[in-house]
């Protein structure tokens, strides 16, 4: 028993040693990777405030840059360019106010907020009314990959503006400002398209025309509050001073109000995560559900397919036949299989399930039959129209209109002739009964001064007077007041 003793001795100490080098090798590699996440020690604050507040405002030189920078946006998007929109995303000025929300949430100063969001206000207004002009006087043949890709966020876009937020803003506090991570972030997140995109659906006008603007402006608001969001963390993280006033009252309200911005700004962040988050899940599992258990079943020819996480449905459309079995397996793979268990509540419509092959194509058939009896209909009806046209044609140019008449001459006649006419009018109407002679009626309204004569016996005596001088027959003459 004594031999035993040093042995179990050793194997305690040895136990105690690996214990303590174990120990000493986690404290090691949580000190180096501190040491080599750690950026604040490499923070210039007071160059960064003035980074920041020296690119809010937004007027001369940096307007007309934006100006043009969404003019080379407008035709990369135009053209279906990305090199040329790229190019204007790394011209464009629009992070300054951002930024600007940012740093003065963070550091609790009103005046600054102000500033930026005025700033930015204007940046976005100046943006959509630009485009709007572009592809008012350019408008698209038709609608581009690259627009249609500015209209319809996702959980990536969500991730990109956060992320590139957070390089953004590091790279702003780094002493010596890292310039070409800053124009990758202008790249990635992708502020200046979607601004464009939105004045293109204004342009564009009608339900499609606002469906375009109104994703892209979701577009730009998740990119928007999610750089702004970015920037609040990272500068509540480095403790950047907050703004004193010397009024407590009035530092209590700023705090106050800058509180309730961030969280007003968390809400709809969050929101939007989760949503997109959401939406992005279930379009991915509803992809799966197609792959795994409809395409690659040769059995089941399958048409199209309609995916949506909004009206919570899916919608298969097959060429063949869908038995009830079939049905039912496929509803029973998506209520209880763990890789969609998303979709448990989706409604799952499958189209085509209770009609034959042969009843489609035969469906098919009569419908073009049908259509093409209704087209011939048409050009038949069609063609007796033109054949009526003409023949009126032919009429019209066989009418002959009796032009011999000086109205102007007529007019001079009768105040010569009757000194009492104060004013006369002469009205020419114009028929035809056979379309191959048109008759011409004139129509006299005279104001008479006061005569010996009553008006009657003037009209009595006008008309007799035109019908003798000009051979006409179809004369009438009534009084101004008739």
């Amino acid at each position: 028993m004594a031999a035993l003793e040093p042995i179990e001795n050793q194997n305690d100490v040895q136990r105690e040693t690996v214990k303590r080098e174990a120990i000493g090798l986690w404290k090691s590699s949580i000190t180096f990777i501190s040491n080599l996440l750690d950026f604040r020690n490499d923070t210039d604050k007071d160059a960064t405030i003035a980074a920041i507040t020296s690119d809010i405002p937004f007027r001369g030189a940096t307007a007309w840059i934006l100006i043009c920078s969404v003019f080379v946006a407008s035709i990369g998007l135009n053209a279906n360019s990305p090199a040329v929109v790229i190019g204007a995303m790394l011209i464009s000025p629009l992070m300054g106010p951002i930024l600007g929300i940012g740093l003065s949430v963070a550091m609790n100063d009103i005046d600054t907020l102000k500033k930026s969001l005025v700033n930015f206000a204007v940046m976005v207004v100046l943006s959509v009314l630009t485009a709007y002009l572009f592809f008012e006087l350019f408008p698209l043949s038709q609608d581009s990959s690259e627009l249609l890709a500015r209209t319809k966020p996702d959980i990536r876009d969500v991730l990109i503006a956060f992320f590139g937020g957070l390089a953004l803003i590091i790279a702003k506090t780094k002493k010596g400002t890292i310039a070409s991570t800053i124009f990758g972030v202008a790249i990635a997140t992708a502020l200046m398209p979607p601004l464009c995109t939105v004045g293109f659906g204004l342009a564009k006008g009608g339900s499609l025309g606002w469906e375009y603007a109104a994703g892209a402006l979701y577009l730009f608001t998740i990119n928007t509050i999610f750089i702004g969001l970015a920037t609040f963390l990272v500068l509540k993280v480095l403790r950047f001073p907050m703004q004193r006033y010397a009024n407590s009252n009035r530092r209590k309200l700023v705090a106050r109000l800058a509180s309730i911005l961030a969280i007003v700004v968390m809400i709809p962040a969050v929101y939007t995560f989760i949503q997109v988050y959401k939406k992005n899940v279930f379009e991915t599992q509803a992809g799966a559900f197609i792959q795994n258990e409809i395409r690659v079943n040769k059995e089941l020819q399958l048409l199209s397919v309609e995916v949506s996480f909004e009206e919570n449905f899916i919608e298969l459309n097959f060429f063949n036949e869908i038995g009830a079995a079939t049905k039912a397996d496929l509803i029973s793979e998506l209520r209880y299989n763990e890789a969609y268990k998303d979709l448990k509540e989706v409604d799952l419509k499958i189209l085509g399930s209770d009609t034959s092959s042969y009843e489609i194509i035969t469906k098919v058939y009569e419908d073009t039959r049908q259509a093409l009896k209704g087209r011939e209909l048409e050009i038949g009806e069609l063609k007796a129209q033109i054949e009526e046209l003409k023949g009126q044609i032919e009429q019209a140019k066989t009418m002959q209109v009796d032009e011999s008449m000086d109205v102007l001459d007529m007019l001079k006649s009768t105040r010569s002739e009757f000194p009492a006419a104060k004013n006369v009018s002469i009205n020419q109407i114009f028929s035809s009964s056979d379309l191959k002679t048109i008759d011409t009626s004139y129509i006299f309204r005279v104001e008479w001064k006061e005569s010996e004569k009553s008006q009657d016996e003037l009209n009595l005596l006008l008309k007799a007077f035109v019908e003798s001088k000009y051979k006409l027959k179809n004369v009438s003459v009534t009084g101004a007041n008739n």
